[in-house]
């Protein structure tokens, strides 16, 4: 055992968890489960997430710091944006081609589909919301009156519909903010409360990009003792990460078991779950699975011809799995970093830069979810979406990605965004509530992937990847 690789210890962690969780729902020992393992998974990503932040700042002040010239981090800010930027937008239109050739939304019982549509059309009227955009009315037919009840909310539960309003809530705050309001956002007014709140990491990141080229404007005599200090504080944080992950393996074991265990009391509730949103769940693995094992390779191999496929995969495999088991681009970051550095030979100066504002703005994996889960819901309701809708789909889910946080079902809250730009409801994210915990550690591994890929595209282009 000790000679396996941690990837290899991670997966065998992950599978070991899913079956303990199953067993133990088979047996009944759900609270066991819960009370008593699944502690050891929050610890973990604890532990993962109160070394990102000082990681972040140390390594992206040690890594400015060090550029003689400061002219070389505009460059650098410049083809990191653009690079997530592009990925975004190729993510957001696989999520449209796959959802519309798939239609896992027309998979649905026909009857039940129509009383979703007026479901809906009723929603529009009692919000003063005129006719469905579609241009369509289904309300009026005399032989739909026996189906006027908001027949597909009804099942979701109360705790789920709190959750929903919770959420509509923070959709409408972040949607009424002016246009530079997420430039106001970046500036921190006070930097300790931005390192204790890890949803404020763009601020973080502000802060160590100024203070470190500020430290390059001032002479080299006053600021060689601050800038060991933070070399060698960087250095500690770096040795708490692989401290951390020699039990990784049992940790995620304890992570994986307590989220199936929360989800169902028995194996066939798991499944039914799975099975009653089983089309849209397959439809979206099968997007996030073309982003992880076709595009982001194919978008390697021009300019790194030296890494192989299976290399690839290889070097960046304990993130991935980390990611998956997190639901965590911002937890799993310290763990990313050291994969990308230490296996894909990416320098430092490079890493430090690139990944953490991946893990804050780079969403591939929630905005190809979002793109699925919105057609997915106005085909589940019988509503038609026009080509303009769905490009307002890909614009508004590429900026909602950005202002996305790196922490578990953040996308669910730019969702509401994203329908409510098509004129649909809300509250229908209660819908997809019952797989998107699991769905959302799938999308983790597309946004760690998509991160790892475009930092080794930036250091190859900057002449700072070693390996290859």
């Amino acid at each position: 055992m000790k000679k396996l690789p941690l990837h290899f210890k991670i997966l065998i962690g992950l599978i070991a968890g899913i079956i303990w969780a199953l067993i133990s729902s088979a047996l009944g020992w759900n609270n066991f489960t819960i009370n008593w393992i699944d502690p050891f998974g929050v610890i973990f990503i604890r532990l993962l997430k109160f070394i990102a932040v000082p990681l972040v700042l140390f390594s992206i002040i040690s890594g400015v710091s060090g550029l003689s010239d400061t002219s070389k981090l505009g460059r650098l800010g410049g083809k990191t944006l653009l690079a997530y930027l592009i990925t975004t937008i190729v993510a957001v239109s696989i999520g449209l081609v796959l959802v519309n050739i798939i239609k896992p939304g027309n998979m649905m019982d026909d009857e039940q589909r129509l009383k979703n549509r007026i479901s809906y059309e009723m929603w529009l009227m009692e919000n003063d919301l005129g006719p469905a955009q579609d241009g369509k009315s289904y309300i009026g037919m005399p032989e739909n009156k026996h189906l006027l009840s908001n027949a597909w909310l009804g099942t979701v539960s109360e705790d789920d519909m709190k959750d929903v309003e919770e959420k509509k809530k923070l959709a409408k705050a972040q949607k009424e903010a002016g246009p530079l309001q997420f430039i106001v956002d970046m500036v921190p007014e006070n930097i300790v409360v931005s390192i204790s709140n890890n949803k404020l990491m763009l601020q973080v990141i502000f802060f160590a990009i100024f203070f470190g080229i500020t430290i390059v404007l001032v002479p080299d005599s006053k600021t060689q003792p601050v800038v060991d200090f933070i070399n060698s504080i960087n250095a500690i944080f770096l040795k708490m990460v692989d401290v951390v992950m020699k039990a990784a393996p049992y940790f995620v074991f304890a992570l994986l078991a307590g989220v199936i265990a929360k989800m169902a009391d028995t194996p066939k509730e798991v499944i039914e779950i799975f099975i009653g949103l089983g089309s849209y769940s397959l439809t979206l693995v099968a997007g996030l699975f073309f982003m992880v094992f076709v595009f982001y390779p194919m978008m390697l191999k021009p300019f790194v011809k030296k890494l192989s496929y299976k290399e690839f995969f290889k070097n960046i495999s304990p993130a991935q799995f980390l990611g998956f088991s997190t639901s965590s681009s911002a937890a799993t970051l310290p763990v990313t970093m050291e994969c990308v550095e230490d296996n894909m030979g990416v320098s430092k100066n490079i890493t430090s830069f690139v990944l953490p504002v991946g893990a804050t703005v780079n969403m591939d994996g929630t905005s190809l979810y979002q793109a699925v889960a919105v057609v997915f819901l106005a085909q589940l309701h019988m509503v038609d979406l026009t080509l303009v809708q769905q490009l307002t789909i890909v614009f508004t889910a590429t900026l909602a990605s950005i202002g996305a946080a790196a922490t578990p079902s953040a996308g669910l809250v730019m969702m509401i965004i994203v329908l409510q730009s098509v004129g649909l409801n809300p509250a229908w994210v209660a819908i997809i509530f019952p797989v998107d915990r699991i769905l959302d550690m799938c999308r983790t591994v597309v946004n760690i992937t998509g991160d790892a890929t475009v930092c080794t595209l930036i250091a190859k282009s900057e002449g700072e990847l070693e390996k290859y």
